[in-house]
């Protein structure tokens, strides 16, 4: 969606509000798609004495897959990110700042770049997942597999036959 911002940047106190649906279900991340339904976005720009504060409000549902024991999950997400606005930037520095030279913004692109760098690094289908067994691969959130855990380091097994004689 392209924000005309020429009339927020030329009055103070002036607002812009807009309410849209972003479809990403073509947006690729790590070879899956996640994004199975629309992002619902909220953004206002507003003018407080020259100052533009941009806020966003993006709210979608996430799919994919537990790190732990890689069972399939959705997981509801609500980001807020605010932003600076300047029609001009003085300086390559000014990073606090989105640049608008001709008062106008793409605002999926920021949508876009603000989820993919705010969503979490891990994702766990429960805080207390199990996840897998390291020997059959057997999800242990479905209960207790029949693997023998009891590793011995092979330094000490002599150690272990002087025990069983």
């Amino acid at each position: 969606m392209l924000l005309q911002l020429k009339e927020v940047f030329l009055n103070d106190g002036h607002r812009l509000d807009v309410d849209y649906s972003l479809p990403m279900d073509d947006f690729e991340l790590s070879g899956d798609y996640p994004f199975k339904s629309p992002v619902k976005v909220s953004a206002s720009a507003v003018n407080r004495a020259s100052l533009i504060e941009l806020k966003i409000n993006a709210v979608f549902d996430y799919t994919t897959r537990c790190d732990r024991c890689f069972d399939e999950l959705v997981k509801h997400l609500e980001f807020t990110f605010t932003h600076g606005l300047a029609a001009e930037l003085i300086d390559d520095e000014s990073n606090d700042y989105i640049e608008t030279p001709d008062y106008t913004l793409e605002l999926d692109e920021v949508v876009i770049s603000d989820i993919i760098l705010n969503l979490p690094s891990k994702m766990l289908c429960k805080e207390d997942c199990k996840g897998l067994c390291y020997k059959c691969g057997k999800n242990l959130n479905h209960g207790d597999c029949e693997c023998n855990k009891t590793q011995i380091d092979s330094r000490l097994e002599i150690l272990k036959q002087l025990i069983d004689e």
